[in-house]
């Protein structure tokens, strides 16, 4: 495979990796405003077990997609010789740079805030019903935020790899 051809699969598994993750946020937020229960109370246990195991796989392509978002982003901004002055901010990539930054924040938000919470929200790990209230409402306002700075993170990633804003 020539480097066109890499280049090319990387881009569409960048723009990929970033639809199924802005989708999964925009089903969650603007689709699902309100937590509502999906299962009924005390459901039998091969209903729960088909429901858990649907849930883990949707929410591990959401998570893992979040990573291929930053690894093939990070491999685009290095081949094109713009990655230290993206992570810098300095020169024409400030604007591409500081979407980046935002983007590895909402990945970091994802797997270290949302995903230890959610688990517990979904039933993954046993937790009572306390524990479950309080990491919805944690789960909530990170899962908002991400969608928020997720609009911010595809204006600044447009506007740096397609000349929009430049500065220098």
């Amino acid at each position: 495979m020539d480097l066109s051809s890499l280049d090319l699969a990387v881009r569409v598994l960048h723009v990929a990796g970033v639809l199924i993750w802005i989708g999964h946020n925009w089903a969650n937020v603007v689709q699902t405003p309100v937590f509502r229960r999906v299962l009924p109370h005390d459901p039998p246990e091969a209903v729960r077990d088909v429901f858990i195991a649907a849930s883990k796989r949707e929410h591990g392509i959401f998570r893992h997609a979040s990573l291929v978002v930053v690894a093939t982003g990070l491999y685009l901004l290095w081949r094109r010789g713009d990655l230290v002055d993206a992570l810098l901010l300095s020169g024409p990539s400030a604007v591409i740079g500081l979407g980046a930054w935002i983007g590895t924040l909402m990945a970091l938000n994802l797997w270290f805030i949302m995903w230890p919470h959610q688990k517990k929200v979904l039933g993954f790990i046993e937790a009572p019903t306390e524990e479950r209230l309080r990491c919805a409402r944690i789960t909530f306002v990170a899962s908002r935020t991400n969608t928020v700075l997720s609009v911010v993170t595809l204006i600044l990633m447009i506007a740096g790899a397609h000349g929009g804003l430049s500065f220098g």
